[in-house]
C-alpha cells in the first residue's frame, strides 16, 4: 500500500525566488486564481498557464499578462514549454477528482496518475526546473470512525481509502517523492489541503450545505475542518513565491461539528441510517448528492481534522480564517437565509419512516 507519510529529509530545504512559473489546471478556480495572484507579482518575470481547455473570457482577463497554453500534460508539447521558456518551477494542479462527464474512471486514471508521470519525467529531464509544487488533498488521509483527533503529515490512512481520488492522490505524491530522490536540486513542496469553502468555489462541502433539508448518518456527527477559498490559494502562492520544500498539511484553525455546519448555514438535518444515507438523501437533495464521491460521502460520515503546525513553524504560512470564520463567510456570501417551510420538513419525516419501515417489514 503506498502511504501518505511525509519524506522528512527534504524537510526545510530552500528554494531561490521562482522567476519563471508554469501552472496546470489553470482553466479551473484554484488554477486560474492563482496564474491571476502570480501574474501581478512583479518579482516574478513569467506566468505560463496550461490546460486542456481555455479558460473562460473573465479569467482570461483575470489572467493580465500570463501566456495560455492550451496543451495536454500528457501530451509531448509540454516538455518543449518548460524547456524553450526556462521554466523554474511547476505547480501541479490539475488532478481531477471526480471522472469526466464523458469519460470512466479508466479516464480519470489516465488523466490524474498518466498525467501527473508524463509531467514529473518532463520536470527530472528540464535542467531549468528548480522547484515543484503539488495540490494534494487531506483526502489521502481517509475518513473513518479509527481516525485520530487530528493527522499530522507523517500519519497515513488508518483503514485504505477506496475513493478513487484519495488513492490518485497517495500515488501522484509518491511519483512527487520519486523525483526529489532522483533530482535532489529539486525542491519539491506537496500541500495537503482541507476540503476548501468559499462564494466562487464549487466545492463538494458548500453544495451539501447549501440544501434547506440536509441528510445526516444517524448516531453521527461528523468533525469538519475546513479552509477558506482566499486561503487555499494564499497557501499555492506563497508555496511558489518562497516556501519550503516538505509536506503541509493546510486548514484553517478549529473544528465545526456537521450538526453545527448545518445550521450555521441555515439549513436542518435529517438522520437517518447509513444504509440509507445516498438513496434517501438523493430524494432530498437530488442530483448534488448522487454527484458526491466516495471521499465526499465518509467525509460527511465522519470528517476529518488536521494537525497544521508545521504550516506555520516551517511553511510559514497562516489562513486568515477559521474553519468557522470560513463557513459564515460562505453562507454569508451565498445568502443562505433560509424560511423552512413546514411541508419540506414533513416530506423529509415521512421518507425517512417509510424508508425504515421497509427496512424492518425486509427484516
Amino acid at each position: 500500500m503506498s502511504q501518505a507519510g511525509v519524506d522528512v529529509s527534504s524537510q526545510g530545504r530552500e528554494t531561490e525566488q521562482s522567476r519563471v512559473v508554469l501552472v496546470t489546471g489553470a482553466s479551473r478556480f484554484l488554477g486560474g486564481y492563482l496564474v491571476t495572484r502570480l501574474a501581478q507579482n512583479p518579482d516574478i518575470e513569467r506566468v505560463i498557464a496550461v490546460d486542456t481547455q481555455s479558460p473562460t473570457k473573465d479569467m482570461h482577463r483575470r489572467m493580465g499578462r500570463a501566456e495560455f497554453v492550451l496543451a495536454d500534460i500528457r501530451n509531448p508539447l509540454l516538455g518543449k514549454v518548460i524547456r524553450n521558456m526556462g521554466v523554474d518551477t511547476v505547480v501541479h494542479a490539475s488532478a481531477v477528482a471526480k471522472a469526466p462527464k464523458s469519460g470512466s474512471r479508466t479516464a480519470m486514471k489516465d488523466m490524474n496518475i498518466l498525467g501527473a508521470m508524463q509531467l514529473f519525467a518532463v520536470c527530472q529531464k528540464a535542467p531549468s526546473v528548480r522547484k515543484v509544487v503539488l495540490r494534494s488533498s487531506s483526502v489521502v488521509y481517509g475518513s473513518s470512525a479509527k481516525d485520530p483527533a487530528k493527522f499530522t503529515e507523517e500519519m497515513s490512512a488508518r483503514r485504505r481509502p477506496t475513493g478513487p481520488f484519495a488513492r490518485d492522490m497517495i500515488e501522484i505524491e509518491g511519483y512527487l517523492r520519486g523525483l526529489a530522490r532522483r533530482r535532489s536540486d529539486i525542491a519539491t513542496t506537496i500541500l495537503r489541503l482541507a476540503p476548501t469553502v468559499g462564494n466562487r468555489l464549487p466545492g463538494s462541502v458548500s453544495s451539501y450545505l447549501t440544501s434547506p433539508l440536509v441528510p445526516t448518518v444517524l448516531g453521527r456527527d461528523a468533525r469538519l475542518q475546513l479552509l477558506h477559498e482566499e486561503d487555499a490559494l494564499g497557501a499555492l502562492e506563497h508555496a511558489v513565491v518562497g516556501g519550503p520544500s516538505g509536506i503541509y498539511n493546510v486548514a484553517g484553525d478549529g473544528i465545526v461539528m456537521m450538526s453545527q455546519a448545518v445550521r450555521r448555514a441555515g439549513g436542518v438535518t435529517v438522520p437517518m441510517p447509513y444504509g440509507l444515507f445516498r438513496t434517501a438523501g438523493h430524494a432530498l437533495m437530488g442530483s448534488v448528492m448522487k454527484s458526491f464521491t466516495k471521499e465526499e460521502l465518509d467525509y460527511f460520515h465522519f470528517g476529518c481534522g488536521l494537525d497544521t503546525t508545521r504550516m506555520r513553524t516551517e511553511l510559514g504560512f497562516e489562513p486568515r480564517w477559521t474553519t468557522r470564520e470560513a463557513l459564515d463567510d460562505f453562507a454569508r456570501g451565498i445568502n443562505l437565509t433560509r424560511v423552512m417551510r413546514t411541508e419540506w420538513v414533513d416530506r423529509a419525516e415521512s421518507m425517512v419512516l417509510s424508508a425504515l419501515g421497509e427496512r424492518t417489514e425486509v427484516r
